[in-house]
């Protein structure tokens, strides 16, 4: 009897964790209406971080700093058991909220061999796309298991000129990105930059420089963009491990490179120590610090883009900060050289 009550026992509570899961577990109608509201907040360019039909921890800040922005009630509680309010939002642009793409040739291009091993990589010429499927998910700004969700039967095998389902943002042309303006590509390693001048006229430069000023708070993991001291566009990022912490102070941006090469180092990665032993890696989507760096007036560290759009709030960095590349893509088209950037 008394294994019985306690096999009795065990099923209960493992009942009581199924019925829990299932309840965490949103419906159809819910993740649509969660994507949406993300879709709102990045077409927006207040970034809720990878697009995956949940109301995580990003979608719930660039929620408030948006509705802050606006002069809305604030209606992002903390509590990720609480539902968000949206009420007041215009989503009236967004339908549908799910749409379908036909993969292109372009696409394709961008894909290629991917060796596992740093060594492997710096004998590449550039750094793509594993995959069809990391591309096109990158390109709609969508976490690659959302992707899959979203074409269960198609993602693993995807080819040009299959039709698959994705979320009605703005997308990220991996194309356009040589062509963003303001910046500036000097040919040397992105994180070996130092007081190089930047290509902008002066006076566009001293124009934007004095309006448009950023602001990174470690604690949220959150880089705001300021607009004569009012937030215009916020962003999810990483920052610094405890060995290798992002630079708390103030800095200013000194030169912008678009698919850069990236100097990679171990012991500067680790200690902060530049050694003689590292690898040049060249640019792509895969590079480690993604399609754009920002460097910052303290030479090794910038804000820049990454290889992996997973790890964005969810991992430590190497003291610099780290944003999908879809975030920092954008990003490089507000800033330019002299704007100041707080790190705290």
């Amino acid at each position: 009897m008394k294994h019985l009550v306690v096999a009795l026992a065990c099923v209960i509570a493992l009942a009581g964790t199924l019925t829990a899961a299932n309840r965490s577990k949103p419906s159809h109608q819910q993740t649509e209406a969660n994507t949406r509201l993300q879709i709102f907040l990045d077409n927006a360019n207040f970034g809720p971080g990878k697009i995956d039909g949940q109301q995580g921890e990003f979608t719930r800040k660039a929620l408030a700093l948006y509705q802050q922005s606006k002069g809305l009630p604030v209606t992002a509680p903390g509590d990720a058991k609480k539902a968000l309010d949206t009420s007041g939002l215009d989503f009236s642009g967004i339908d549908p909220v799910f749409t379908s793409y036909t993969v292109t040739a372009d696409d394709a291009a961008n894909v290629g061999e991917l060796p596992p091993s740093v060594e492997g990589k710096a004998k590449m010429k550039r750094l793509p796309y594993a995959n069809l499927a990391e591309g096109v998910a990158e390109k709609f700004h969508c976490a690659l298991a959302f992707f899959k969700q979203l074409n269960p039967d198609k993602a693993q095998k995807l080819k040009v000129g299959d039709q698959v389902t994705v979320p009605n943002v703005k997308p990220f042309v991996l194309s356009t990105v040589k062509g963003l303006q303001p910046g500036s590509a000097p040919p040397e390693a992105a994180n070996d930059l130092g007081d190089q001048p930047q290509s902008e006229k002066p006076e566009t430069k001293k124009e934007t420089a004095s309006k448009i000023s950023l602001e990174v708070s470690i604690k949220d993991k959150m880089l705001k963009v300021l607009e004569d001291g009012k937030v215009a566009a916020a962003f999810p990022v990483t920052v610094g491990a405890q060995q290798t912490v992002s630079p708390v102070g103030k800095w200013t941006v000194k030169a912008i490179a678009k698919l850069p090469t990236f100097r990679w180092d171990l012991q500067m990665l680790n200690k902060g120590e530049r050694s003689a032993h590292a690898h040049l890696l060249p640019p792509g989507p895969n590079n480690p610090v993604g399609v754009v760096w920002i460097a910052l007036n303290k030479k090794g560290i910038g804000i820049h883009g990454t290889d992996d759009p997973d790890s964005i709030g969810r991992s430590a960095s190497h003291g610099c900060i780290r944003l999908a590349n879809w975030d920092v893509a954008k990003l490089a088209e507000m800033v330019t050289s002299g704007v100041s950037v707080t790190v705290e």
